[in-house]
């Protein structure tokens, strides 16, 4: 039976990884600073730890560990990310946790070890056309990310490559965009942008308004969450390194993005546009390495993982509504 630990397991991608791993055989440690909010914990053991102490660390590994999916970082969407307030701590939380894990990992002859990097590791200077942003991987230099966040991603990823090249560890980097779907956090600051339409178009009124950032003409693509798995499972069992993005081609705005949810919803929505942390004004996944070396592509529209999280995020605004 194959081992892996997953860091960040209490979070939304990494319950969702615990789950694949857990169908697929494996005994799976998670760990994460606080448990799974949403109960999507299949894991065998669960350590409830901060992965800042290196002591911590140390002790997931009283067992031989085959693989290592370091997911954990200190992150949230636009408005926490970009407003300039939380810097200090994504920088030092997340360069520390992964400093501590990879560390570790080496010392206990881990065989490989994946790393959750991001899109805003690209140039800011790649991304203000919305139509036509530039996100393939060999553009990320000379460097020039649109926030802190994306400064620590870019860094770390050397990080983890400097380990393989000096140490021999199995390293594979895949580059996250927008990734989405249940069991997500879709209240609170945090939210990422899908979340965040799903539930304000279920907080609205038929014929109702709600507010986007901006003009919300700026561009994204959004990747369903077991697509998302199922890619990162592809890049941890191939001889490819990375990095490599991870991500749908299937770039819209914002204001269309609230079309297509307010149409899953079955309602009319108007909307407010108002001041507020927008990010790049374009990004969208360039899948061209992926298809050559993984042979992977999203396999199901945008709106069917909509559909999906909608459904999700309308039950648990209906049962807050209700409380």
């Amino acid at each position: 039976m194959r081992t892996a630990i997953v860091c960040g397991a209490g979070g939304f991608i990494g319950g969702h990884l615990v789950e694949r791993l857990k169908q697929e055989g494996y005994w799976v440690r998670g760990v994460d600073i606080k448990e799974h909010e949403y109960g999507n914990n299949k894991a065998d053991d669960f350590v409830v730890g901060d992965l800042r102490d290196i002591t911590i660390c140390q002790m997931l590994f009283d067992r031989q560990i085959d693989e290592v999916y370091q997911l954990a970082a200190d992150m949230g969407g636009a408005g926490y990310l970009f407003t300039g307030d939380n810097d200090a701590a994504v920088m030092h939380n997340s360069i520390l946790i992964n400093l501590n894990m990879l560390e570790t990992s080496r010392l206990k002859k881990v065989k490989t070890i994946f790393y959750s990097s991001s899109a805003c590791v690209y140039p800011e200077h790649n991304q203000m056309d919305p139509d036509n942003p530039k996100c393939a991987e060999d553009t990320v230099y000379p460097a020039a990310p649109d926030s802190e966040y994306g400064w620590e991603k870019l860094f770390s990823e050397r990080l983890y490559l400097t380990y393989y090249k000096n140490y021999g560890i199995n390293v594979r980097i895949g580059r996250f965009h927008n990734i989405f779907g249940p069991l997500g956090t879709w209240i609170g600051g945090k939210e990422k942008v899908p979340a965040a339409v799903c539930r304000k178009v279920a907080e609205a009124e038929d014929g109702g308004e709600i507010e986007i950032w901006g003009d919300g003409k700026q561009t994204r693509s959004f990747l369903y969450v077991t697509e998302c798995v199922e890619a990162v499972r592809r890049l941890v069992n191939s001889e490819f390194v990375g990095p490599v993005n991870i991500g749908s081609e299937e770039m819209l705005s914002i204001n269309d993005l609230v079309k297509m949810v307010a149409e899953i919803a079955g309602k009319k929505i108007s909307i407010k546009h108002i001041p507020g942390p927008l990010g790049v004004r374009g990004r969208n996944s360039d899948n061209a390495l992926i298809r050559e070396r993984l042979d992977w592509a999203p396999s199901k529209p945008l709106a069917e993982g909509l559909k999906k999280t909608y459904k999700w995020i309308n039950a648990n605004v209906n049962e807050l509504q209700n409380v």
